[in-house]
């Protein structure tokens, strides 16, 4: 079963139902970790040099998209790690995206190891602040730092972790560098020895910015409990079809509370 704080017995990344649901066993493990990235960021290699040869294939309950999930052991803990989907952005307009949202929304990862590409760290930054509206608990693999260093590009990684508030941890999954690091971070997220204070979007307009406090209110009353109510507020008035037909039915209840109809009364 999987190992809860006594501080968060009631905590929704606890409810094990959500992740059964998205087709996860936990059977074993103490924690999941959900592996994210762009395509072509060196996902697939740290996925295979975390979990070695305990991994297994398979396809999304409903979905046609195959996914790996793999485990490994790391200070007495076990931990599954879930490779989601590459995807550039987490806005559900393809069926990748979809799933790599919808995981980490509605399975909500103790972690979510997210995987750039030290070369082109700008465009994989999108990414990257989109999962952090979502979750609090993340760590950075800024991979392929050994391309970026021979195309003679320096990245701080102190003040990049600084700036985005989570772990930054340079690796070179090829030749298994920093992987010990990223382990290390890993676990002291998962286990509350790493408080991230991931860095949130401004720069909305008054206007834009009333309309979402007042959306995300009106979602606390109905799911006290729901860790992500401002980006659900936000894809709301973006109209994100998912996440309305979500909230009329319930289903982004399941992780915290019962609905009740006050919320479909909104949409």
């Amino acid at each position: 079963m999987k190992k809860v704080n006594q501080n968060c017995e009631n905590c929704p990344v606890h409810n094990i139902s959500n992740l059964v649901k998205l087709g996860v066993d936990m059977v074993g493990y103490n924690y999941i970790v959900a592996l994210a990235g762009n395509p072509n960021t060196g996902k697939s290699t740290i996925f295979n040099n975390l979990t070695g040869l305990r991994q297994h294939t398979g396809n999304w309950p409903g979905k046609t998209v195959s996914r790996a999930e793999g485990g490994f052991e790391y200070e007495n803990n076990k931990y599954k790690l879930v490779d989601l989907p590459g995807t550039y952005s987490l806005l559900s307009t393809s069926t990748d995206e979809e799933v790599a949202r919808n995981f980490i929304l509605f399975g909500q990862p103790d972690v979510t190891l997210i995987v750039v590409d030290a070369t082109k760290l700008e465009r994989n930054l999108n990414l990257v602040l989109q999962i952090l509206e979502i979750t609090d608990r993340a760590v950075l693999s800024l991979n392929l730092i050994d391309e970026a260093e021979r195309k003679k590009i320096t990245i701080n990684e102190r003040e990049l972790s600084k700036q985005l508030g989570i772990p930054v941890v340079p690796t070179s999954a090829r030749s298994k560098d920093g992987m010990e690091q990223l382990l290390s971070y890993i676990h002291q997220v998962a286990v509350g020895e790493y408080v991230c204070k991931p860095y949130k979007v401004k720069g909305y307009s008054k206007k834009i910015k009333n309309s979402i406090e007042d959306l995300t209110e009106k979602i606390k009353l109905i799911y006290p409990d729901l860790p992500n109510s401002k980006w659900v507020a936000i894809r709301l008035l973006e109209g994100d079809q998912e996440i309305i037909d979500a909230i009329k039915s319930g289903e982004i209840g399941n992780i915290s509370v019962t609905p009740n109809d006050q919320m479909k009364e909104v949409i």
